[in-house]
């Protein structure tokens, strides 16, 4: 899932970055700017639309890639989909606990620290 999302972005920029390199060739190479056909005004308005819908398709892409992680982290912790104490997350105590602790809602009193994992799927992009 994190490698499409990531796919489909670089495809985006690499067809706006097609779609400019085809607008320069027509303006430098075949001086399509001196034919009646050729408005370089709504070419300009084309441009800026594409990049904004651009930009929002990759944002949207990170947002894609941010929730899947999300979602796989919570799925790895929480496979069945209850609640279960997580060592360094989360913990479940009852009110006898609570009143042993003197009521204190520090959450490091109860769920303690997590063992220290390194995480080799950082996405540096």
């Amino acid at each position: 899932m994190r490698e499409a999302s990531r796919d489909l972005a670089r495809q985006a920029d690499t067809v706006f970055k097609l779609a400019g390199r085809l607008i320069e060739v027509c303006e430098t190479d075949l001086d399509a700017r001196s034919s009646s056909l050729w408005n370089t005004r709504e070419i300009a308005r084309a441009r800026k639309a594409a990049d904004v819908a651009r930009q929002t398709a990759v944002e949207q892409l990170k947002h894609v890639r941010y929730f899947h992680k999300q979602a796989a982290w919570l799925t790895e912790r929480f496979p069945d989909g209850e609640l279960r104490d997580v060592e360094g997350l989360v913990k479940l105590v009852d009110r006898a606990e609570l009143e042993a602790n003197d009521w204190s809602l520090t959450p490091g009193r109860y769920v303690g620290v997590a063992p220290e994992i390194e995480d080799d799927g950082f996405d540096f992009e």
